[in-house]
């Protein structure tokens, strides 16, 4: 009993660190995968229309600035509404619990049917249970509506991260231009280290999210080389 009792908070403790760190991952992935692209075909199509590498690294800091704010805001909102939508269905819950709790005890009681449990302690679980109406709303929020409590930081976690990742990401097609003033020239530095760096991430987006690595690595950086030729293409045309 003291063995179970000793492990069970770990248990829970490692589950949680899991949660934190998928979240965590899944924002990095969805910054640098946009930050890696949309700069490259930014400069790209830049390389092709004006004379001097200043002017691909200026629109291309503003690109990145703006593309970093806008990410950001998008996964804080996303966050948010995620809390939101927690907190709303808890409250209903709560509500539930205190109007029509022989109801809420019925929902108990199906979970534990659909586990395979006898009716009598069915019944015997959803009284016990009944008692604590804050474990009761836990249990009818995890159980019945699949649930879990967000991390409180998680709306301004994801938006520094999936921010500061769109950041990173862009910084490795613009690099090149810092250092030749030609753009056509610094364009393939460019192509090389980001194609590069796409097939790195996409090898590990895709190990990450239990795909095939090497053809999520190959459809990534394709992805990448053709928005930049797409845009390249287009500058020249114009």
């Amino acid at each position: 009993m003291t063995n179970g009792s000793h492990n069970h908070p770990d248990a829970t403790h490692h589950h949680e660190q899991h949660l934190h760190s998928s979240d965590f991952i899944s924002d990095i992935v969805i910054g640098m995968a946009d930050g890696l692209t949309v700069p490259f075909a930014l400069a790209a199509g830049l390389s092709g229309a004006v004379a001097s590498s200043t002017l691909v690294v200026t629109a291309g800091i503003a690109e990145i600035v703006a593309g970093s704010i806008a990410m950001g805001l998008g996964g804080y909102l996303a966050g948010r509404t995620e809390a939101d939508h927690y907190e709303s269905e808890r409250r209903r819950e709560v509500l539930e619990v205190e109007t029509v709790p022989e109801r809420e005890k019925e929902e108990v009681r199906e979970v534990f049917a659909d586990m395979g449990l006898p009716l009598n302690l069915q019944i015997a679980i959803a009284d016990e249970l009944s008692k604590d109406k804050t474990k009761w709303v836990d249990f009818m929020m995890k159980y019945e509506l699949g649930l879990d409590e967000p991390d409180p930081n998680r709306a301004t976690k994801s938006a520094l991260t999936i921010g500061l990742s769109y950041v990173v990401g862009g910084l490795v097609p613009l690099a090149p231009y810092f250092f030749n003033s030609v753009p056509q020239e610094a364009l393939l530095y460019s192509c090389v280290l980001t194609l590069i760096c796409l097939f790195v991430f996409g090898y590990f987006k895709s190990k990450v999210t239990g795909q095939p690595p090497v053809g999520g690595a190959f459809k990534v950086m394709f992805i990448g080389a053709l928005a930049a030729a797409a845009a390249f293409g287009v500058a020249r045309l114009f």
